[in-house]
């Protein structure tokens, strides 16, 4: 028997959990996740829950994730590998930081999965594409590319006809075969009031109960709203729509929320998952209950508000993470990393020295926003501490090699070889990008502290470096960097308490935990990474 909607919401929302219960690692807190994953669409298939989210310019890009009880979620596929259309997308003639894949929506239908995104750039390369696959994982395939539709979600009604809802209020239909826009089909079907003067974005589109439903974000203006999530709904997608606010909450100490859409579950209940500003870790993601009112898919607790703690929806599962840690003795590399642009794969290697991750400097770049094959993950809250392990044994004169908390604003450890010498540096690197191209204009590099390697241990080969990143509310987005030659004993070094920033001009992206490997000089050297641990 399925539950009332008032009863989900006693089952699965404690808004004032006793100190046991918010200390419980069975449950959801929220974030659900605490970490860079803004723009999410949701759906199940079966038992199965999937999760898409937007990268930009890592590669591969559009992360597929999965999960069985809306807690644990792995990363399960890429929808690409890579971006072609451009240079830019190989950091020359330019960049696509904060461009890029965007907002990418994922359906199933006739026993496939389908997923269309638009990069956000204009002409040739804002093509709106539609990939397909036979399962999540992939393999996916590019089965079209029309004109550019922002924010857009694909949508199959019940006799199978597709549609793509886009930008604020705009819908068309598709082609049967998903290659083309019916004509004459393009239009409104709804104008924003008056006083909503913002864009209304991010459209994800359901039908439940023989009504369609149209889900967007509202950057209000007005005075005493708030950014919100709101709802149009219609039973003739050529009739009148209605709106409702279905989610006008903050959340955790920090601003209102809203984006993202809502899935059912086996047993027919429903969620909202919506993402949140978080500052330097990025946009993170929310789950609340939702409760049918009306026919209006409200969201949150009893008082419309997210709630501190959810109960997961299937208990037991194993505990899955899209950040891991990696000793790379894999032979493939692992789907939680990504590439800061289209990677080199001749300059990077799991199998030259095993157990090591090899990276190659292959041409001359003058600054790490321009270094190749720096690779990525998602720095989280609240805490983090990323440490890796580098043989620098065979660097060349000119080479820079590290770590560092990555973004526009970035806190970075370098190694730098000059001559016999190794160097380690901490810095503050800031990077200018150009509004067209977003080449970048100006690196300004204000090194904080280093220190001679060579000078501390003539002998050694290898050394750690270490960041903690500090997410909680009035922490201030901390960041701090440290080193040792042994792995055991800690030294900080450089600034305290650096200032992982959010920028939506530049890379519009949360803080990533970056390896990296370049040449000044001459290409050539490389470094062996030993691991890349989680403390």
């Amino acid at each position: 028997m399925k539950r009332t909607a008032l009863a989900l919401t006693m089952a699965l929302a404690l808004t004032a959990p006793t100190a046991a219960t918010a200390q419980d690692s069975t449950m959801i807190h929220n974030p659900m996740l605490w970490a860079d994953t803004p723009d999410p669409d949701v759906i199940r298939v079966g038992d199965t829950f999937y999760l898409v989210t937007t990268t930009m310019h890592l590669m591969p890009g559009a992360p597929v994730m999965a999960s069985k009880d809306l807690k644990n979620w792995e990363t399960v596929g890429y929808i690409f590998d890579r971006l072609t259309d451009s240079p830019k997308y190989d950091l020359q003639e330019g960049t696509v930081y904060g461009r890029g894949q965007w907002a990418t929506s994922l359906k199933y239908h006739d026993g496939k999965f389908w997923a269309l995104l638009a990069p956000n750039e204009g002409g040739p390369m804002g093509d709106t594409y539609i990939f397909t696959a036979p399962k999540a994982e992939g393999p996916w395939t590019i089965h079209a590319r029309l004109r550019h539709f922002h924010d857009a979600t694909l949508f199959f009604d019940d006799d199978g006809t597709p549609y793509v809802f886009f930008g604020t209020g705009e819908m068309c239909q598709l082609t049967r075969d998903l290659k083309g826009v019916v004509e004459g089909s393009l239009r409104h079907y709804f104008q924003r009031e008056a006083d909503e003067r913002g864009l209304l974005e991010g459209t994800r589109v359901i039908k439940h109960n023989g009504t369609y439903y149209a889900q967007l974000i509202s950057h209000v203006y007005a005075p005493g709203r708030h950014r919100r999530e709101v709802c149009y709904r219609t039973k003739d997608l050529k009739g009148t729509w209605e709106k409702n606010v279905i989610l006008e909450s903050d959340f955790g100490g920090f601003s209102y929320l809203a984006q993202g859409t809502i899935v059912d579950t086996e047993d027919g209940d429903w969620y909202g998952i919506m993402f949140q500003d978080r500052g330097g870790v990025g946009r993170v993601l929310t789950l609340s209950p939702v409760r049918w009112i009306d026919g209006w898919p409200m969201l949150g607790d009893e008082r419309g508000k997210v709630p501190d703690v959810v109960r997961p929806y299937r208990s037991g599962q194993p505990k899955k993470e899209i950040v891991c840690a990696d000793d790379f003795s894999n032979t493939k590399l692992g789907l939680h990393w990504q590439w800061n642009h289209n990677p080199i794969d001749a300059a990077w290697s799991l199998s030259e020295r095993p157990g090591f991750l090899r990276l190659k400097t292959n041409r001359v770049v003058p600054n790490l926003y321009l270094a190749p094959n720096t690779l990525t993950q998602r720095m989280f809250g609240p805490t983090c501490s990323g440490v890796v392990c580098i043989d620098f044994s065979k660097m060349k004169d000119g080479d820079c090699a590290g770590f560092c908390a990555f973004n526009g604003d970035s806190g970075v450890l370098t190694l730098k070889k000059n001559g016999k010498t190794v160097f380690l540096e901490m810095s503050e690197q800031k990077v200018s990008l150009s509004d067209r191209e977003k080449a970048v204009t100006n690196v300004d590099d204000k090194m904080i502290e280093g220190v001679s390697l060579t000078k501390l241990a003539p002998k050694a080969k290898q050394v750690w470096l270490r960041i903690d990143g500090d997410f909680q509310p009035g922490h201030n987005d901390a960041a701090n960097f440290y080193y040792s030659l042994d792995g055991q004993e800690w030294k900080q070094i450089g600034s305290k308490n650096y200032r992982c920033n959010f920028d939506y001009r530049r890379f519009f992206m949360g803080s990533k935990f970056a390896i990296f490997n370049y040449a000044t000089k001459k290409a050539g050297g490389y470094i062996d990474v030993d691991e890349f641990k989680l403390l």
